[in-house]
């Protein structure tokens, strides 16, 4: 038997649900604002496209919502007599869109899937308003059983107490939760809604569209109503608001819960006293981890779901190549089913295995993935394991992921998670240079840059920057800073005279403080690292490593770069505070060259070492 509970995190805006299995997170809720998936409105269609066979209507969001001429209730739909498909559905009409709904129609829609990327809400003239044991259906004419409840006996029980207590004129389906109700728990949640349904029905006409007239319940209702029943042992929450509320609701439909309803009352936060907080943070990853080693690779793009299986350090507790990669999809086919379940990931998933040449194998993770999605209320359709390896499948979705509602997408990246390397940035800047430098005829150029495009702009030694220099006939002033993006950069034209003054270098001799930003490929080979003051220093590295912090002695200064040797004292440590080091403009140094100098400097190169 699986242990499972539910905890529920309130705050005044923002409401956390987690549900947990056997103690592993398993389904993660989040709401913030108000809920439009379920809620009903009174629309305006905007526009009928005959091309899509669909009408987009205005429902007073920021983008129209989308009709489909498949989720519009024409009159036939409510014949008695329409045949039904293999799955007890009704079979949709082939009307086109244009004789089902015009332009500036006001009709009543419902929200069946939110607003995702650029795409609106979508939305069905076939409400339902679904309660604790039953689903109420205004415009169908029939009555059902969920295909989960499997003893037909009790099928046939259910379903001769709808068919005694429904009227004509709507339909109903009998949920998961009714198996073994009595009529009178029925009838109550039937009364309930068929008064919901008549505030909508007054609420819609008494409102001009674009217009709500009816807003799905909370988050915490929702859970109350179809997640909490006698499967779950407890229900936890850290609001006494929230505890309160939730056994007035029990009250009304389920009195023999309100016992596994508790209240925590800790100092700790109750995501972090179940190690939910941290589990989320871990699992919500792009890279999930298994625990034989092995690992999963998700990609949620605009099209599909991607899910790559990799076996990682796993080698298998036998020396059987085909056992190793048996287990390694084993365990990955359940941590997929686990995390569509947390992340709400739906639409069309594609899950890359390891290959399997065995017939056997591939048939026993087919078996082992359907086994694992026994347990998901959503619907989930899978295919057979093609020649690639591949899985196809499909999982209802109704609008936001968790990691959709919790991100947004990289305001530099625009969602991809690349950037351009410091490489392809230092050259675009070289292009950028060179581009000024025949329309303006300042003689020197400041740039201000990412310290790693910093590096790889000045190049090897500060030979790449002189040789632009060169190229060009001006002098270039490189300078870093860690408060802009690497893909960002400043360029500004001046006087040399003007840059020498404002922008600090360092005399030979001096000691400064330099974080490794460069390493080259061998432990002799040169290193580049970034002043205080944003100057690129040059020096051999040794055995030192990214990110360390040394102490250089300056050998030779230019315009945008320097050279250095590290001192016999061990370097810096990145814990510790670093000495202050005061640089000095060149304005200031007693070698400055002469004006002959700094022309014959501006015409050969930047650097000036002594």
């Amino acid at each position: 038997m699986v242990s499972k509970e539910i905890i529920v995190n309130g705050d005044p805006r923002e409401t956390r649900i987690a549900v947990r299995e056997d103690g592993k997170l398993v389904e993660l809720h989040i709401e913030r604002g108000e809920r439009v998936v379920g809620s009903i409105f009174k629309g305006r269609v905007d526009n009928v496209v005959a091309g899509q066979d669909a009408a987009f209507v205005d429902i007073g969001l920021e983008r129209n919502a989308y009709l489909a001429a498949g989720d519009i209730v024409s009159p036939g739909d409510l014949d008695e007599d329409d045949s039904f498909d293999r799955r007890g559905r009704r079979p949709r009409p082939t009307v086109p869109i244009k004789n089902l709904v015009r332009r500036n129609q006001e009709v009543l829609v419902q929200v069946i899937k939110g607003p995702r990327g650029t795409k609106g809400s979508r939305v069905s003239t076939r409400i339902s308003l679904p309660g604790r044991y039953l689903v109420f259906m205004p415009d169908e004419n029939s009555t059902g059983v969920s295909r989960k409840i499997d003893d037909p006996k009790e099928r046939d029980r259910l379903k001769r107490i709808v068919e005694g207590i429904r009227h004509p004129g709507y339909g109903l389906i009998v949920r998961t939760e009714a198996e073994g109700k009595t009529e009178r728990e029925l009838r109550q949640d039937l009364e309930y809604l068929e008064q919901t349904w008549a505030t909508v029905k007054q609420s819609a006409e008494s409102v001009r569209a674009p217009a709500l007239v009816y807003q799905d319940l909370t988050l915490l209702f929702r859970i109350l109503r179809d997640a909490f029943g006698s499967d779950v042992d407890r229900l936890i929450l850290d609001n006494p608001e929230d505890y309160k509320k939730a056994h007035e609701l029990l009250d009304f439909f389920g009195p023999s819960l309100k016992d596994r309803v508790v209240l925590f009352d800790s100092h700790i936060p109750i995501f972090d006293h179940f190690h939910i907080e941290q589990e989320m943070h871990q699992q919500l990853r792009r890279r999930v981890p298994l625990k034989s080693g092995g690992y999963l690779i998700i990609d949620q793009t605009e099209a599909l779901v991607a899910i790559d299986v990799n076996s990682g350090k796993f080698g298998g507790k036998t020396e059987g190549l085909s056992d190793t990669i048996v287990q390694t999809n084993l365990e990955a086919v359940n941590e997929i089913a686990r995390q569509l379940r947390l992340r709400d990931m739906g639409g069309i998933l594609v899950l890359d295995l390891i290959d399997m040449n065995n017939a056997t194998d591939r048939r026993k993770v087919e078996v082992a993935l359907e086994a694992a999605f026994k347990t998901d209320k959503n619907r989930c359709k899978v295919s057979h394991i093609s020649p690639l390896g591949l899985i196809e499948m499909t999982r209802k979705r109704t609008g936001e992921t968790v990691n959709e509602q919790m991100d947004v997408p990289c305001p530099y990246c625009s969602g991809t998670g690349r950037v351009q390397s410091p490489e392809s940035v230092a050259f675009t800047i070289q292009r950028e240079i060179r581009r000024q430098a025949k329309t303006n005829t300042a003689e020197a150029f400041h740039v201000t840059c990412h310290p790693l495009v910093a590096a790889a702009l000045v190049g090897d030694g500060g030979d790449d920057i002189e040789q632009l220099e060169h190229f060009i006939e001006r002098g270039v002033y490189i300078r870093s800073t860690t408060d802009i993006h690497m893909e960002k950069y400043d360029i500004q034209p001046g006087s040399m005279d003007d840059f020498d003054r404002r922008l600090a270098t360092f005399r030979p001799g001096q000691s400064v403080d330099a974080r490794i930003v460069s390493v080259g490929d061998t432990p002799t080979s040169t290193a580049a690292g970034i002043t205080e003051t944003g100057l690129v220093i040059h020096f051999q590295q040794g055995s030192r490593q990214l990110g360390q912090s040394v102490r250089l002695k300056v050998t030779g200064t230019g315009r945008s770069s320097a050279t250095g040797e590290i001192l016999n004292r061990d370097r810096v440590n990145d814990n510790q505070p670093r000495p202050h080091v005061a640089p000095t403009s060149e304005g200031a140094m007693t070698s400055r060259p002469s004006d002959g100098q700094n022309r014959r400097r501006r015409r050969r190169g930047p650097r000036e070492t002594s």
